[in-house]
């Protein structure tokens, strides 16, 4: 299985932020776990803060991966562009958050981009994406 993980704005800084919302990993700490918990499968990661950039990985990935797995940062509440390039790729979506977005301020209720996807998982900061890849294997499994 091959699986595209997006990361955008501020989580190249993860292990510098609020250890409380976001937990005690770098981005890279995550990357590692990831693959331990899932050696089988075949990871692509991407991080950037720049939403163009975003979109173009996001569509590069139609043909190329089975499934994507995004984490959009701050741009879950606000770009519509990305929501845009979601909707249009053909494989299984899920967006994840580290923190438990409910649970935090009124700006952050709101989820462009979360509504272009199969689903979404938030509040599990690490776990997240490990719940993600373990429901797209099974959303492409019963296809």
């Amino acid at each position: 299985m091959r699986i595209l993980i997006i990361n955008g704005p501020n989580l190249n800084l993860l292990g510098q932020r609020d250890k409380l919302h976001y937990g005690e990993l770098s981005l890279k700490g995550i990357e590692q776990s990831i693959k331990e918990q899932f050696p089988s499968h075949g990871f692509t990661f991407f991080q950037s803060n720049d939403e163009g950039k975003i979109i173009d990985e996001i569509q590069s990935a139609e043909g190329e991966f089975d499934a994507l797995i995004i984490n959009p940062g701050g741009y879950a509440h606000s770009s519509v562009a990305i929501r845009d390039a979601l909707e249009i790729l053909n494989i299984t979506k899920i967006e994840v958050h580290l923190s438990n977005l409910a649970g935090r301020e009124n700006f952050r209720q709101n989820l462009i981009t979360a509504s272009a996807c199969d689903g979404y998982i938030s509040g599990f900061r690490e776990k997240s994406y490990w719940a993600a890849i373990y429901l797209a294997e099974k959303k492409i499994h019963t296809k």
